[in-house]
């Protein structure tokens, strides 16, 4: 099964409003009251007389009461005068109880994978969705003007240039295979090119790559985008997950990105390994991998600087980094992430495409993905680059951040447009 049929491949079975008003309508409501009607007349007289006033008495109890029956029903039955003050003193006291009774009953839920997918990808999905719908309904006919604007809206969703154009001429055959005369025969079309685009051959290379011993992960982008962030997020995760950790503050150049590292390490209790101000980059590497080593480390997290300006001595800089790593872990690094701010779009595409020449890229992780329409990035990303995503930041709480699926991805930014 592909991956369209899995996500939206169910959407002909019956709603869910539609079971329950079928099940609602074969419900009969009597059958329950019936058998206690049956009893009550089975009584004798003076019980039944008993019943029906106890009947009257519960019909004229407040509506207050009757949402908290378990609270204090029978003390209010009793009292059959009650002025209007000990109502109302009632009333509150309800209310006090209801409120303390209710507090330990709503506790606050730790979201879903899918729940935190669909919340990041609210603003693409919205902006997106409401660009298609209003596509479609500016248009009567399937056209050149059609595919004209319809690739115009695919580039205005970020999702790349190339992209945008072979999905055009991809709908351009299938309107013509179809014969399809309306624009909304083609509005599933392309969702599921979308989707198809994505999926290609069905190889997605998502999962980390982590080793029974020490995991090298390096980090790679241009300041800003929040890398050293997203490793600090990902130290406290790996944690709680029962791993050691070790953080190397690489970027020496920037004091403020060495402190910024310290501080996550300090806060999320793993150690960092820093150098002298202004020391050479691989140094400060080759002390953390040696102490990595030693000390029994699982996962090991390099950042390192972002001069995506001064390309040449980044290079240099990323390549005797490399070497050092394999001095002491001949196989390592053995993740080399690029970090990446979802909300600059294209921008994001170019610094991939950049980074991708600097040195070899095993995964992307992005960032910034729940303040942004600009989450279409990932497609180009994919289609042009065919760098796979594997970790995506989903906001800004500590625990914000996780393995990409591409699925989750998906769904949370398609369901709802077909």
């Amino acid at each position: 099964m592909g991956l369209f049929d899995r996500l939206f491949g169910k959407k002909e079975e019956p709603k869910i409003e539609e079971v329950v008003k079928e099940a609602l309508e074969n419900l009969d409501l009597s059958e329950d009251v019936e058998p206690a009607l049956t009893e009550a007349e089975e009584l004798p007289q003076e019980e039944a007389e008993v019943a029906e006033e106890a009947v009257l008495e519960e019909e004229e109890i407040p509506d207050t009461v009757e949402e908290n029956y378990n609270s204090e029903p029978v003390v209010e039955v009793q009292q059959e005068e009650v002025s209007d003050e000990e109502k109302l003193e009632h009333e509150e006291t309800v209310e006090e109880n209801n409120s303390e009774v209710l507090e330990p009953e709503t506790p606050q839920v730790e979201e879903t994978v899918q729940e935190k997918y669909d919340r990041s990808l609210k603003k693409t999905r919205t902006g997106f969705g409401a660009r298609l719908n209003s596509f479609f309904a500016n248009f009567r006919s399937v056209d050149e003007e059609f595919f004209e604007e319809l690739e115009e809206l695919l580039i205005m969703s970020d999702v790349g240039v190339q992209v945008a154009s072979n999905l055009t001429e991809e709908l351009r055959y299938e309107a013509k295979l179809e014969n399809a005369k309306k624009p909304e025969a083609l509005r599933r079309v392309i969702i599921e090119k979308l989707v198809e685009l994505y999926e290609k051959d069905g190889n997605y290379d998502e999962s980390i790559h982590f080793q029974d011993g020490l995991t090298v992960m390096l980090f790679v982008g241009v300041n800003g985008v929040g890398k050293t962030t997203s490793i600090g997020k990902l130290a406290h995760r790996y944690k709680q997950a029962g791993k050691k950790v070790m953080l190397v503050a690489a970027d020496t150049f920037r004091a403020g990105a060495v402190a910024q590292l310290a501080e996550w390490g300090r806060r999320v209790d793993v150690p960092v390994v820093t150098g002298p101000e202004k020391a050479d980059p691989a140094s400060v590497v080759f002390d953390g991998m040696e102490r990595a080593v030693a000390e029994g480390i699982d996962i090991l997290m390099i950042d390192t600087a972002g001069r995506l300006q001064n390309k040449d001595n980044l290079m240099a800089e990323l390549e005797k980094i490399g070497r050092i790593i394999k001095r002491v872990v001949p196989e390592a690094p053995h993740e080399t992430f690029l970090a990446l701010d979802a909300s600059t779009g294209q921008n994001a595409l170019v610094q991939a495409k950049e980074f991708s020449k600097i040195t070899p890229l095993t995964g992307i992780v992005l960032t910034k993905i729940d303040g942004t329409a600009r989450g279409g990035v990932v497609l180009a990303i994919r289609e042009e680059l065919n760098i796979p995503v594997k970790l995506i930041g989903f906001g800004e709480k500590i625990d914000d951040i996780g393995e990409f699926n591409s699925e989750n991805f998906m769904k949370g930014l398609l369901e709802g447009l077909i």
